[in-house]
């Protein structure tokens, strides 16, 4: 029989192994308890610091454009600018991170930031509290500091030019804001940005960013991701995208030329020193506003406003005398009227008031068309007399008038034109004791332009999709109603062409008059009511209501302006509006061409270029001759192309050397000519004319970009003479 061994196991090794296996125990234990650290930091709070974070991406706004396409709000990069004041960052001395030269710094930057030097160096010798464990504490310059406000929300081609400067210490934090190139320029209609210092969005205020802010916003998208304690991104950790989507593009029905005309006419009215003033200009056959001048205005992008309502559509006010358009207009549309038959002008009794004519005397026995040349009031009173409460103001409901026109900008207020007893249908038939706003009036004159129907009157020509560029929204001509018959605006066309042209000794509207223009309009002064009853003394609205040329009008133009020091700018502004207006748009009335006036052009390609610039300068032409060439092989404007004398012709020839022609005191619309013509990209900063340029005169050429900086070429002095301003409607 086979003996069995046995095997006896080592009671030491025994306790060894347990001992082991316990101590792989107490490790996980202590492990599982968090009582690990790595560089001072317990297992546990890795653990916990271990989490998802999710960051906004924010959207790109969309962008405002003119309806040449022009950029008129949009978002660019800006910068803070930031100086590093210790000296820990400066390893080798010979190349300082941090500001050394104070004073030299202050005296650099000043003209950059708009900071004064003295408020610079104040910032850069900051002292702040540096405390040890006993509370013991010394003075010693912050790490940074930020240089604003000057500094804050700086371009990018101010930042590249303090770069430039290569100043040790000073250094840049960018970020995103919103930019308006013209400065002041359409101030309320565009209105500006905020943006929330916590969250980072921006929101509209006032005008088209307020009104479109959701189209204009987009969406955010965001990061999602797994990070350590010290908030880096985790290693191969899976990570959510959503991509951010931006805002959609509006464009608006603005005519760059044509607001520059209006905002210079606003401001030869801020002359006068007025309460405020608007100027409106409007394409007659489609509604579309083509230009807003105010004032007071301001530039978006410093803000330094003195009122948040836009004057264009939240101001309401009397009308005064321009509302005769309109009451004439509903006396013959529901036939009450006789232009021919008289009636004793001056004063009329109406209940227990009597109405009075401007002047005070009337003009004797005159015919009711001769009344509306004069701006009479009695005439207007008895007109409405005879029409009655009911039908008057439902002619001024049909009109518009009362209600929104639905223009797309924020806060449009209705106005009144709540009336009732004999006196109130008086004052109402002359433009008192009810209120409007000025989109209204040129709603209401779309009517005398369009045989009789009213347009919708609109600021947004179409909203594109910011993506894909796709056009979501269009906005075209809009006909809201039918209001008068062709005959009876014809007989207005007529009778307010004789308000203009004199054929009446008492027409009001003779300094208005353009030779050739055929500008038709109506005169208005509305006394002010007063906030303790009755009306203030010597203080009125003064208004101007016209269309041009009036044989078939294709512009309106309305003018308003309250408490104006002197009412000869009114007219002088107007007239200027118009011929502006209408020599850019080359619009003329019937006659123009018998005062020679214009040349219309032949084509000069292929001709030789002495020959053509001579005879261009004999008919009062002014060539551009762009290269050294010979011959012509581009011309603008192109052949039958009507031009008033001394506008400009831009020719370009064979030549392969071009050098810079005087562009100071050009358009922006001569500047764009020439640049396309050249090929070069232009920025352009401010409105008006050219003051200078980044291609000097009678320089070569080379650059493929060209700067411009615009003003205001009509900053006229105010006369100092004494001006009689009368009360005449």
């Amino acid at each position: 029989m086979k003996k069995i061994k046995t095997i006896r196991i080592n009671a030491i090794f025994i306790c060894v192994v347990v001992f082991i296996f316990l101590c792989l125990i107490f490790k996980l234990v202590y492990i599982g308890t968090g009582n690990i650290k790595v560089k001072d930091t317990s297992l546990a709070d890795f653990a916990s610091a271990r989490q998802t974070i999710k960051k906004t991406v924010h959207a790109k706004r969309g962008s405002i454009y003119s309806s040449s396409g022009e950029v008129l709000a949009k978002d660019v990069n800006s910068y803070t600018v930031i100086a590093y004041l210790s000296s820990s960052r400066t390893k080798d001395p010979k190349k300082p991170h941090h500001v050394v030269d104070k004073e030299g710094t202050a005296q650099a930057l000043s003209p950059y930031i708009n900071m004064s030097e003295k408020r610079i160096l104040e910032i850069l010798n900051t002292q702040v509290d540096s405390c040890d464990e006993y509370n013991n504490c010394t003075k010693v310059s912050p790490y940074q500091v930020e240089l604003g406000p000057g500094g804050r929300g700086i371009t990018e081609l101010v930042k590249e030019q303090i770069d430039d400067l290569d100043l040790p210490g000073i250094d840049f934090i960018a970020s995103t804001k919103r930019y308006y190139p013209n400065g002041n320029f359409l101030s309320y209609t565009l209105g500006y940005v905020k943006k929330d210092e916590k969250t980072g969005e921006s929101f509209g205020e006032m005008g088209t960013e307020l009104f479109f802010n959701d189209e204009l916003t987009g969406d955010n998208g965001y990061i999602e991701y797994q990070c350590d304690l010290q908030g880096y991104q985790i290693t191969n950790a899976p990570a959510v995208e959503k991509k951010q989507v931006s805002g959609n593009d509006i464009y608006l029905t603005i005519d760059d030329n044509v607001q520059m005309y209006a905002q210079q006419a606003a401001n030869t009215l801020a002359l006068s020193k007025p309460e405020w003033a608007i100027v409106g200009v409007m394409d007659a056959k489609t509604g579309a506003i083509l230009g807003v001048g105010t004032s007071p205005s301001f530039n978006n992008n410093t803000l330094e406003i003195k009122s948040y309502y836009d004057p264009f559509v939240s101001y309401t006010y009397e009308p005064g005398s321009t509302m005769k358009i309109f009451s004439f207009l509903a006396s013959m549309e529901n036939g009450k009227y006789n232009g021919k038959s008289t009636y004793q002008s001056g004063r009329i009794k109406v209940d227990d008031a009597t109405i009075k004519d401007w002047n005070g005397y009337g003009w004797g026995t005159i015919t009711y068309d001769e009344g509306f040349m004069g701006s009479s009031n009695v005439a207007a009173t008895k007109l409405a007399l005879s029409l009655g409460r009911a039908k008057l103001k439902d002619f001024y409901t049909n009109l518009g008038f009362g209600q929104k026109t639905g223009i797309t900008l924020p806060n449009e207020q209705v106005g009144d034109i709540d009336f009732r007893y004999g006196t109130e249908i008086a004052s109402a038939s002359f433009g008192q004791g009810i209120s409007v706003n000025a989109v209204q009036m040129m709603q209401a004159l779309t009517v005398i332009a369009n045989k009789g129907t009213m347009l919708k009157p609109y600021i947004v020509s179409k909203i594109v999709d910011g993506e894909t560029g796709e056009v979501i929204t269009e906005n075209k001509r809009e006909e809201v109603r039918k209001v008068a018959s062709e005959d009876n605006v014809n007989h207005m066309i007529d009778l307010m062409r004789g308000v203009i042209d004199g054929r009446a000794s008492m027409s009001t509207g003779k300094k208005y008059y353009l030779k050739g223009y055929d500008l038709i309009g109506k005169t208005g002064t509305a006394e002010i009511a007063s906030s303790s009853g009755g009306y203030l003394k010597g203080t009125y609205v003064r208004s101007f209501a016209g269309l041009f040329p009036g044989k078939d009008p294709q512009v309106i133009v309305y003018v308003a302006a309250s408490k104006m020091h002197n009412s000869s700018y009114l007219y002088s502004s107007v007239k200027d509006l118009v011929r502006d207006v209408g020599t850019y748009l080359n619009i003329y009335g019937e006659e123009i061409n018998d005062y020679e006036s214009t040349v219309t052009l032949k084509s000069y390609i292929n001709k030789p270029v002495e020959g053509v610039k001579a005879e261009l300068e004999e008919l009062k032409l002014k060539p551009i001759i762009i290269g050294n060439g010979e011959k012509v092989i581009e011309q603008y404007p192109s052949s039958n192309t009507s031009l008033n004398l001394n506008n400009k012709v831009f020719l370009r020839t064979n030549g392969d050397e071009y050098k810079m022609p005087n562009i100071k005191g050009w358009s922006r619309s001569e500047v764009t000519t020439l640049a396309n013509m050249l090929n070069l990209n232009t920025s352009f900063i401010g409105y008006g004319y050219v003051v200078k340029s980044s291609i000097k005169e009678g320089d070569s050429i080379e650059s493929d970009t060209l700067e411009v900086e615009l003003e205001d070429k009509y900053k006229k002095e105010e006369d100092n003479s004494t001006v009689k301003d009368t009360k005449k409607n």
